[in-house]
Order: structure tokens, then sequence, then C-alpha cells
């Protein structure tokens, strides 16, 4: 058996598993990448896929890193069943058709960007409403329990991963030449006593173990104070006639935001007056299907439920699906709490709330979820001072919020207690949905707790498996990670502005208005190298 990490690997986008088995080609999630252009890029190669040779897939959840390159296979030519639970499947659905409509929108203004500039050859988008649509027509739901066999040799159970509604952690079974292999994919391993969505199960034992590592470097914060600094944030902007801004993920993120205002509202610390804003149409249909899926629901929201109490409603609660409502909200002059996406800032109408928000200084931007190496919410998180929204670099003034207890990933030592009843039979442990630093330390506490060597396996990196051990590890990594040629782009540097001092020679008898104009270009390259030279 041969397994391939096309993405999730030392980065926690782009989750795609490509497994050789049986004679069958199949992928556990196929996950789009995020972050920037470079990592973008791998959206992009869909040699690695090799899409029309695929014979199915399993996908643990509908989250975008996890399910957003599948209408990119199915525009590429591949015909197989996407298997998941019955939720994920109504959620993707809706997921990939918006991923789709921003796909096409980003192409439109790059083509319009292109043409003002005179530049041929603009980006495409990676694929389109109708690729998603088709896409849907491929699913196969299958209960959390069941007995699958998508091919002989080969069965696959789901099991309830905690992460969001519907997700799973998969137990893979494939039987070659006499003998038994077994796989866990523990998807995107949830909290327990998260908000909304039940506790985490973990699968029975197996040989394998591909473990998701988030937070594998630190524990959240207590989910008590969770409320309150919410209602800290929401104070701030209040007290000061501005609003708060909440980039949140449209599944289970939004409805998580939801769900704490609704108990913020009842305890008295949510003003009567702020209006709520939820400006992601993909939310909304999502939150639709939180109410569909009432038995997916964890017991207190059930009890809410029973009692008549719907926690995904509120006074002053408003639910904009068009774009004329979205633009509204900026106009939009009393404080307000505005939950938009996407979760990472980095594509949807949350960039356009960040322009008209960011600067101001009574503003509060409230992170309540992962952002990705590469993404602008990271780039905050990390303490930028400035943002490029929309080819204009912003001011950050705003207050800066960062509430980790509302994360839908487990916590360190949460991770550890997941892992603990599968570490008896000492399993080889697989690190995967993970930056490098989270992955390292994760990895010796895993050591330390349970005796067990890992493996943190690298883009493109291939592991053969021989029934119990790894048989062979090729690492790809010239093709996973393409070196960056410093030395040239150093000394191209060098070359261009030693033709720039030539040119100064004369400078002075050139006229004053094309000296000034000159002078303009220059201060902007100074401050792109002081931008620069602040990244390092």
């Amino acid at each position: 058996m041969r397994v391939q990490f096309l993405g999730a690997a030392q980065t926690v986008t782009g989750s795609c598993f490509v497994i050789e088995a049986c004679g069958r080609r199949f992928c556990v999630d196929c996950g789009m990448h995020q972050g920037n252009k470079a990592i973008d890029a791998r959206n992009r190669d869909v040699s690695v896929y090799d899409p029309a040779s695929m014979d199915f897939v399993l996908l643990t959840h509908a989250h975008i890193d996890h399910s957003g390159l599948l209408p990119m296979l199915v525009k590429h030519g591949f015909k197989g069943d996407i298997y998941c639970t019955p939720a994920t499947g109504e959620l993707i659905s809706l997921m990939l058709e918006d991923s789709a409509h921003i796909q096409e929108m980003e192409a439109l203004f790059e083509l319009k960007k292109y043409s003002r500039r005179g530049l041929k050859n603009p980006p495409a988008a990676l694929y389109t409403q109708e690729d998603a649509r088709n896409t849907a027509r491929l699913v196969q739901t299958v209960s959390l329990g069941e007995d699958l066999r998508p091919a002989p040799g080969i069965r696959v159970v789901f099991y309830e991963a905690g992460h969001i509604l519907g997700s799973s952690s998969i137990r893979l079974e494939v039987e070659e030449e006499g003998k038994m292999t077994s796989i866990i994919f523990s998807g995107d391993i949830g909290r327990p006593q998260a908000l909304i969505v039940r506790d985490p199960q973990t699968p029975p034992p197996a040989q394998y173990v591909f473990m998701e590592s988030t937070y594998g470097d630190r524990n959240h914060k207590d989910a008590s104070t969770s409320y309150d600094e919410l209602a800290k944030a929401i104070a701030y902007s209040y007290a000061r006639g501005e609003k708060v801004i909440i980039p949140a993920f449209a599944v289970e993120r939004t409805q998580e935001m939801l769900y704490c205002l609704h108990e913020l509202n009842k305890q008295g610390k949510l003003p009567s007056d702020m209006a709520i804003f939820v400006d992601s149409p993909l939310a909304i249909r999502a939150t639709e299907v939180f109410r569909h899926h009432r038995e997916l629901l964890d017991d207190e929201a059930l009890e809410l439920l029973s009692k008549g109490e719907d926690p995904f409603e509120l006074p002053n609660l408003h639910y904009t699906l068009s774009r004329e409502e979205s633009e509204a909200i900026n106009a939009y002059d009393k404080p307000a709490i505005i939950i938009s996406a996407s979760g990472m800032c980095n594509a949807g109408r949350i960039k356009h709330h960040l322009k008209h928000n960011i600067w101001r200084p009574g503003a509060s931007i409230v992170f309540v979820g992962y952002q990705a190496v590469g993404t602008p919410g990271r780039a905050l998180v990390d303490g930028c001072k400035k943002l490029t929204l929309f080819g204009e670099d912003m001011e950050v003034r705003a207050k800066l919020y960062f509430i980790n207890s509302f994360s839908a990933h487990a916590g360190q030592t949460q991770l550890l207690d997941w892992l603990a009843p599968l570490a008896h039979t000492k399993p080889q442990v697989v690190l995967v949905h993970g930056e490098l630093k989270a992955q390292t330390t994760l990895s010796d506490l895993i050591k330390e707790r349970f005796g067990l060597e890992t493996i943190i396996p690298g883009h493109l990196e291939e592991l053969t498996l021989q029934g119990t051990h790894v048989e062979d590890i090729q690492l790809n990594t010239s093709k996973g990670y393409p070196k960056v040629n410093w030395e040239f782009l150093t000394s191209e540097l060098e070359r261009k502005w030693d033709m720039f001092k030539d040119k100064l020679q004369d400078i002075d008898h050139r006229p004053w208005e094309e000296q000034t104009t000159l002078q303009e270009a220059l201060a902007k390259m100074d401050y792109a190298m002081t931008r620069l030279l602040s990244k390092l």
C-alpha cells in the first residue's frame, strides 16, 4: 500500500492523502490550499492528483480545506463516488457552489485588472458553479458506524469527530495478499464539550494513525472565559460607536457565535439596540442544515430547542443574502456586530468589512479560529501594522481580540487524550494537518507519554506501508518545496540598482517635474523595501 501526502503536510490546509491499494487509487479528503501565492499555486497543479485515475473519495468533513478541490477533480475527469456522512453531503453541496462563485468572481476581477494593464492570459477560475453541481451529484452518504465496502478488499467505517456538523474520523482496512493493514485518518478532531456538536469519538485501534496536530503545541484558553472576552470586545466598540468584526467560517463557527450571542443576550451582556449582521449567504444556508440535523447536536443545544428557544435567533439579528444588503452594512452608522466569512480573511465579504473598519481606532476585530500561514488573518495575529486590502495599504488601528477557546480543533492535551485509547497497541503515528513547530512539540509529547515514535511527512512525500511497518519513504523534496533562487534574485536587484545609480549622474539637469515624478517612484520602492525588511 502506498500513501502520498498532497496537502496538510507540515501545514493546515489542502488536506489530501492519496492511497494506492487493492489495485485501486483513491483519496481521503481533497482540500483547497490556502495561503500566499506560492501555496495557492498548488491548487492548479492537476497532475499530482491525476483525477481521471481516481476511483473514489472518502471525505471527513465539509470544510473547504478538506473538500475544496473536489470540483477541480471532477472538472478534470474524476467520475467516482464521494463517500461522506449525510450532514457533510448537504453542507458540501452548499459550500462548493459558494466556493465556485468566489472563484468565478475573483477570475472576473483578475480579467478586468489584466485588461486595464494591457496584459494577456489572466488566471481562470479553478472551477465553475456547474463543476460544483456536478460534484454534488457524485456524493454517496454513509451513516456513522455503517460498514462501507467501496471496493473488494477495502472496508471503511466513519466515526464521530466532533469538529463540525457531520464531521468524521475514518478507519480504513485494506486486505492485500492475505495481509490486513488498518489506518485511522483522524480528520479534524473537535474539542470535548464544544458548543452545539457532540464530543469526538476515538475509533477502534489500528496499525497506523494519521492524526491532525493543528494545536499540538498549545492548549486553548479556559472556555469559561470566552463569553466574557467576547462581551469585552462588544462593550469596547459599542461605547465608541463602532463595529465588531468577527471573521468566522460559515459552517460551525458562525453558528457557535450566534449561540454565544444568544447566551450573552440572556445574561444581559448584549446591548439591546446593537444590530447583529450575519453577512454570509453560505452561513445563512448552513444554519438551516444545522436546524435540519438536530440528531447531531449536543445535549445542551437540544435542551434549548426543547424549551422552544432557537440558539440561532436573536433580537436585532439580520441575515444578509444579497450584495446590496452587504454593502449597506458599511453605510450603517451605529454600533453593530458583523459575522462574515471567510474565517481567515482571505476571500469573500469579510475583506470588504475589514477595509471599512480596520483603520478605525474604536472598531474591534475578534478572531475565533485558526489562521493559516500566508493568510491576511495570520498577518494580523502576528502583529502586522499595515494590511494590504484590494491593493491599498491599511493602517491597523482597530483593537484585536484572540479567543482561541472557540476553536473547533482539539488543544494539545485533548489531542493526547484522543490518542490514549489507541496507544496500547503501539501504532505508527503520522502527524498531519499542523505546522512543523506544533507537530514537533506534539511528537515529543507522544514519545514521552506513550513511547511512540512519529513520522512528520512533507508535501508530496510518499510512504510505502507493508503490514505493520513503513517499508519505504520517498521525500520528493525538490518538487514539494521548489528552491527559491535567492542568489539570482539578489544579484538581479543589485544589477538594476547599479543601472539606476548610473542613470542618476545627470538627474540634476532634467526638468524639475520629471525629477519629482522619479522621486515619487523611488519613495514607493523605499516603502516596499521597508515592508520587506520588516518581514525578515
